[in-house]
């Protein structure tokens, strides 16, 4: 057992930076095992806070970065052909329930609903899960959770879950974090100037005001920090925010160009 589990086990501190109660909450949710639910915009923060939460409450992390492609065999498990015949191999779901596991589902929406279905019965005061395929019921260990995230501002009515799905979950809301917050985040991750992050920032602060104005999206903390890393290679700063904060959320040329304009701004 330990074997298999070690490998998912948080061992450094992944940096996060609270910005309300966030982590006293998703404590007090563990205590009871709530399965959690975390709704935000891309690259706000929610995968790294469940790292920081599983390597403080010391316990593994199993993370899924869910497609559309992704079949219930490929969370529960399947049987596989080796040379001594068939033999059943767990899903990382299963592995979770197994071994006591935070099991992560990373954009869960982006799986199709009869996928999702399967974490039904590890979410409610059953909490098992059914090898339908190898005849077996998994009793979900007394450390196992679920916790899922996905982006609120990408759902439509083909791409979201069902309510029966979302009521089995408890939820917090994560955006992108106040100004100082997030130049703090920025310079310690990336090692840039209090100046500087605060500059990125405040680009990223005039993307985001044109979001559902020619953008989808706005530049997420994320983006800020692969800016940050290349400044810090000596890259110039126009062409650091270009290849990581403007060309990768749009190709429209005018709004390049505004965003271009803004960057121009702060880095004149």
């Amino acid at each position: 057992m330990s074997k298999i589990i070690d490998q998912y086990r948080v061992t450094a501190e992944p940096y996060y930076h609270p910005v309300a109660d966030e982590v006293e909450l998703y404590e007090a949710a563990y205590s009871v095992r709530m399965p959690m639910m975390l709704k935000g915009p891309t690259g706000c923060g929610k995968t790294r806070f469940v790292e920081h939460m599983a390597w403080k409450l010391k316990k593994p992390l199993i993370t899924v970065a869910c497609n559309e492609d992704m079949t219930a065999s490929d969370l529960v498990g399947r049987f596989l052909l080796d040379a001594n015949g068939t033999r059943w191999q767990d899903g990382p779901l299963a592995v979770a329930a197994r071994y006591g596991a935070i099991c992560y589902l990373d954009e869960v929406v982006e799986a199709r609903q009869d996928t999702t279905v399967v974490i039904h019965p590890l979410t409610d005061n059953r909490r098992v899960l059914p090898l339908e395929k190898k005849g077996e019921l998994v009793h979900a260990h007394a450390d196992f959770q679920i916790v899922i995230s996905y982006n609120p501002g990408y759902q439509s009515l083909m791409k979201d879950l069902k309510q029966s799905t979302k009521q089995r979950f408890g939820a917090l809301d994560f955006n992108y974090p106040s100004h100082d917050i997030e130049s703090e985040i920025i310079a310690h991750e990336t090692g840039v100037s209090t100046e500087i992050a605060e500059k990125l920032v405040s680009i990223a602060e005039r993307a985001r005001n044109l979001k559902g104005h020619g953008l989808d999206e706005g530049i997420s903390t994320r983006m800020l920090i692969y800016a940050g890393s290349l400044i810090v290679k000596k890259v110039d700063a126009h062409a650091a925010c270009r290849v990581a904060l403007v060309r990768p959320i749009t190709d429209d040329p005018d709004m390049r160009d505004a965003l271009d304009a803004a960057v121009s701004t702060f880095f004149n």
